[in-house]
């Protein structure tokens, strides 16, 4: 008899945080007409969808840029850029509205889609498209005159949530009216970071060729503040790419962080699935663009001693923690992970590894209590959690008398003292009688 795999089931629940966390908000989705061109824009089109049918308020936003540049080339024609613009005239412009209305009618007609053996069968997705941004000229700069290249001068906001609150995807392009009633040519980062900033967006996603931003020695950098982003777009600059998907879409990414748009998504547009794996799992995809914070999350030094005792003596006077002198922190100060704000250090947590067990033990976790709204305690989980898989560890174990249920919550599980590494199982103190607790990894 075959055994039926519970990696779907195992899939459905882990994915349940995640559901819960983006369910009702506001997302805006760039596509670059490098993306839609791409043999894998049919499976993108079918994961917005999914998100749509999740209950994501979604707001999608194309740009066409190869699409005209290759009708210009069919013409034997260019138009110049200036400042990573293109310069649009009366007869680019044209072309430009052919570009963008066909992109607009074939990405409506891809999310129409409900054949039975398609991921979009069942689906009735309502997009709506409209002149919800009113353009207006960018005129001359530097005495080059960008004819018909425009900019946002407003954004019907309410009549966009009006559309959201319909469940509808709200379909924009690079093309928008003027008050006078002329069109103008926008760029598409511009118009999906605007957007962003001004519905308040939960999230920014952007696709390039690449898997989101590259480290010097090529990993992805999985999480940027907007002056890490600011260095890496500098160099982007300096190896003139800065006009590439990736360095539009940092440009976006970071006026949108310090706008208030709490994260900002880079991914593939050429790998299967990237969308949901980015927003479902716990280590993501690509890379994250997030707001920079008065609170820092690191590695604790020998300079924060002091602030450590003086975070956790109330917590050991309370028999909550075990007692640690301040000879044994000072051995022990390479383990833990504090949280500082403002040069107060308002949380910490240590992480014991057990390589031969590939277990580690996640100790001394301590929040200050003017700090405990926020979930500041699973901030430090995600940071040891990290660190844990860095180091090929597979497992996690906790050691409690008071903090069961929110140990629990966050995925661990109850377990037996002999289920510790040996040597932890020799240090148990049977008197303290400590619940034991396992996150798998």
């Amino acid at each position: 008899m075959k055994l039926r795999s519970t990696d779907l089931v195992k899939g459905f629940r882990q994915s349940a945080p995640y559901l819960n966390a983006h369910y009702g908000k506001t997302t805006v989705i760039m596509l670059g007409g490098e993306a839609i061109a791409h043999k894998n824009f049919t499976h993108i089109v079918n994961d917005i969808a999914l998100l749509n049918s999740l209950g994501l308020r979604i707001v999608v936003v194309y740009g066409a840029r190869p699409q005209i540049s290759q009708r210009l080339e069919s013409q034997g024609e260019t138009s110049p850029y200036h400042k990573g613009v293109r310069i649009t005239d009366e007869h680019t412009l044209e072309l430009v509205k052919q570009a963008a209305g066909q992109l607009q009618l074939d990405i409506t007609a891809r999310f129409s889609m409900g054949l039975n053996n398609t991921p979009m069968a069942g689906s009735q997705i309502n997009v709506v498209s409209g002149n919800f941004i009113i353009a207006q000229p960018l005129g001359i700069d530097d005495g080059i005159d960008y004819h018909h290249s425009g900019r946002i001068r407003r954004i019907d906001i309410e009549g966009i949530h009006r559309q959201l609150d319909q469940q509808a995807i709200v379909l924009l392009g690079p093309v928008a009216s003027s008050v006078t009633g002329e069109c103008f040519n926008l760029t598409s980062e511009e118009v999906a970071t605007q957007l962003a900033i001004k519905l308040k967006a939960d999230k920014l996603i952007g696709f390039c060729s690449e898997q989101g931003v590259l480290e010097d020695d090529g990993t992805v950098a999985s999480e940027m503040l907007p002056n890490e982003a600011e260095h890496a777009l500098q160099q982007l600059i300096e190896r003139d790419a800065a006009d590439s998907g990736t360095g539009r879409f940092l440009r976006g990414a970071i006026s949108a962080c310090r706008a208030g748009v709490p994260r900002s998504h880079l991914i593939s547009y050429k790998e299967d699935g990237a969308l949901i794996q980015e927003l479902f799992s716990f280590d993501g995809i690509g890379t994250q663009i997030v707001m920079a914070s008065a609170e820092k999350v690191r590695r604790a030094g020998i300079d924060d001693i002091g602030g450590i005792l003086e975070l956790i003596r109330p917590l050991e006077q309370d028999g909550i923690l075990v007692r640690r002198s301040r000879e044994q922190l000072e051995q022990e100060i390479e383990q833990f992970t504090i949280i500082e704000r403002d040069s107060l250090i308002i949380g910490c947590a240590a992480l014991y590894p057990f390589a031969e067990e590939k277990m580690a033990e996640m100790a001394c976790v301590a929040i200050h209590p003017d700090y405990r709204d926020g979930d500041r305690g699973g901030l430090l989980l995600s940071r040891l959690r990290q660190q844990a898989k860095e180091q090929g560890l597979e497992h996690i174990f906790v050691l409690t008398t008071r903090s069961l249920h929110w140990f629990r919550e966050h995925g661990f599980y109850e377990s037996s003292v002999d289920q510790l590494p040996v040597a932890k199982k020799a240090l148990y103190n049977f008197q303290r009688r400590s619940k034991i607790l396992i996150l798998d990894l």
